[in-house]
């Protein structure tokens, strides 16, 4: 079975290390282009050039996949399957129709529920309390095509967008190794069409969303802090400065108090008032241009004290 991969981030990493080792002949990884990283700029490889390279496999790493010639050195490759992972390049027609099985893609939700770029993120936000994964066949839509396999994962009240984002990216690696050797013994996957009924798109994160907006209700403020963490953080401001914020979790309030007053500063961290009366309690922050600190550490050096507000 000659399985190629496409995938770029961390997310994918996992599942390209699974195929390998359970002995899948991989004769291409593609992967996108380097790119700028650090406060120097260098060009620095993508996560999966990197497995693949340690792991002594072919990368290719085209700009687009739109022209013929960009997709001539892809197209000479011949497989059996090919296996997505956050790719991040729109793959055409020609593309698609590619390795003798098709494209299959490991999807980071249950599917037809948060279709598109942020599922993890967007399930903690929305207080889902189950996502999981989906291996799927690919067609021309987003992330419409039929379901191969699946497995739920629960959503924990202490997950993170980091945390879950590892858990799927685990039960990911086993359900595509299991989906694949499946093919290799039956030579087909059975699918079936997503349902219409229950769809949601996961739109990409813009660094506005992960902005705090106090008014919000505690719980609401809570998943946000979680759905945005460790990327790209949320945040607010205090004195002037952006700040960001982590490991929160909803507290009693007080009625009559503006959104965003501190209403207490202890070991534990920073309560903050959000609407109808209830609180946030944040206890880790991160100043622009420093590093994370307890919220009793920050609010110590930042003069923060009962009566202060966030903006």
């Amino acid at each position: 079975m000659r399985v190629g991969f496409a995938g770029t981030p961390d997310f994918a990493v996992r599942a390209l290390r699974a195929l390998h080792e359970a002995g899948f002949t991989i004769p291409l990884v593609l992967t996108q282009p380097d790119r700028p990283h650090g406060r120097g700029l260098r060009l620095a490889p993508s996560p999966v050039k990197r497995c693949a390279q340690a792991l002594d496999l072919a990368v290719l790493q085209p700009a687009s996949l739109k022209r013929a010639e960009d997709r001539a050195s892809v197209l000479a490759v011949a497989l059996d399957v090919l296996v997505v992972a956050a790719y991040g390049l729109i793959l055409p027609p020609e593309v698609l129709a590619w390795p003798r099985h098709g494209c299959l893609n490991i999807h980071a939700s249950r599917l037809p529920r948060w279709r598109g770029a942020a599922p993890i993120a967007r399930a903690i936000e929305a207080g889902d309390s189950s996502t999981g994964v989906t291996i799927m066949q690919m067609d021309a839509g987003l992330d419409t095509g039929p379901m191969i396999a699946g497995i739920d994962v629960p959503i924990l009240d202490t997950d993170t967008a980091g945390t879950l984002h590892d858990k799927l990216a685990q039960a990911g690696a086993t359900l595509i190794v299991d989906v694949v050797a499946r093919l290799a013994r039956e030579g087909r996957l059975p699918a079936t069409p997503q349902p219409a009924e229950g769809a949601t798109y996961a739109r990409k994160i813009e660094r506005n969303d992960a902005a705090v907006d106090w008014r919000l209700a505690a719980v609401a403020l809570w998943r946000r802090i979680r759905a945005f963490d460790p990327v790209p953080g949320a945040w607010t401001t205090f004195a002037g400065t952006e700040v960001k914020l982590a490991s929160a979790h909803p507290v009693a309030g007080r009625a009559h108090v503006d959104p965003g007053t501190v209403l207490a500063v202890s070991d534990a961290g920073v309560d903050i008032a959000c609407a109808s009366g209830d609180a946030v309690r944040v206890a880790s922050f991160k100043p622009a241009g420093g590093r994370w600190m307890s919220g009793a550490a920050f609010a110590a050096g930042r003069g923060v004290r009962p009566g202060a507000r966030f903006d």
